[in-house]
């Protein structure tokens, strides 16, 4: 019988995940020779040599692929035997690992954890944030509970539940105040900055510009929205920004923000999490209260968008 234990399991994915003995050991908050003894012990113990050895990085063998898919098939049931416990409970409580794109963290987040530590104080939240198809990868295969996301992902393994959709802003320098809002044609034609590759963000921008079939004339990429409003105020470019980070992002830049005629371009932001999750019902619940967050978010906007530019004296909303 193969005498392998949870722990070498854990510090095997932590490997395979890192790719790298210090890291993993920091993700699992012990010593990188703890880790090396325990996965040459697990490599003893499966008969088999699971990752090739260098300086810089970790490489899995081709049997450590085959044998990484079971091992996390192993964790995730795992994992879910807390989750049943948790879900027997009348309340919300314990680990709750949630995941979040860049385009949403800065702004939603704080608003969010201000909510459920109040309502449900003692849930222990972790946050991670990243990529869309890295936070669908981790929720599919167990290591967060679920992920705020732009929807579709179309992903068959995963519940989908809209929480609220907002509009995409132009950005512009702050002496293009007066000048006609371009439209999705003229944008075309100016020089648009836009996140890097691998943002959902940019491709729905640039599927607004109809830019998907032939490239741009010239688009600058960054890796932030709070770098690409700089670079507009710097007069490198146009941006356009998801609403809720106007606020945050323009309140020290000298740019204007406009609305773009109707149909306006849009996205839908929604919670994700997998469809055997034991947490279903309790997910459920933190979507409602992920959905409030946003709407009181949103809600200073219908008081007028144009009085926190004359306060400022630096942007102006047309």
């Amino acid at each position: 019988m193969i005498n392998v234990t949870l722990r070498q399991l854990r510090y095997f994915d932590a490997l395979a995940h890192h790719r790298h003995f210090g890291r993993a050991a920091d993700a699992c908050a012990v010593s990188q020779p703890a880790l090396s003894m325990q996965i040459r012990e697990m490599e003893q113990a499966v008969g088999g040599v699971l990752i090739e050895r260098n300086a810089r990085q970790v490489t899995l063998t081709t049997f450590g692929e085959d044998l990484l898919r079971r091992v996390r098939d192993i964790l995730r049931s795992v994992d879910e035997l807390g989750d049943f416990a948790r879900a027997s409970r009348d309340k919300l409580a314990g680990r709750l690992r949630v995941g979040m794109i860049p385009t949403v963290a800065p702004y939603l987040l704080p608003k969010v954890i201000e909510n459920l530590a109040r309502l449900h104080p003692e849930l222990d939240i972790h946050v991670r944030e990243t990529l869309t198809p890295k936070l669908i990868k981790e929720v599919a295969e167990g290591r967060l509970d679920t992920a705020i996301v732009a929807l579709p992902v179309s992903e068959p393994s995963l519940t989908e539940v809209a929480l609220f959709s907002e509009n995409f802003l132009l950005v512009r320098p702050g002496e293009d105040a007066k000048t006609p809002v371009p439209s999705a044609e003229m944008l075309r034609e100016m020089r648009l900055l836009l996140l890097e590759e691998g943002h959902c963000f940019r491709d729905q921008a640039l599927s607004f510009c109809n830019m998907q079939s032939s490239p741009p004339r010239e688009v600058l990429d960054a890796s932030s929205l709070s770098t690409l409003v700089q670079m507009v105020g710097a007069g490198i470019g146009v941006t356009l920004i998801p609403e809720m980070a106007v606020t945050v992002e323009t309140r020290s830049a000298p740019v204007t923000v406009s609305r773009f005629k109707h149909p306006q371009p849009s996205r839908t932001i929604g919670m994700v999490w997998r469809k055997t999750s034991p947490l279903a019902a309790q997910l459920q619940q933190i979507s409602e209260v992920v959905s409030l967050a946003a709407r009181a978010l949103r809600a200073p906007k219908q008081d007028g968008a144009k009085e926190p530019a004359k306060r400022a004296g630096r942007r102006k909303v047309a």
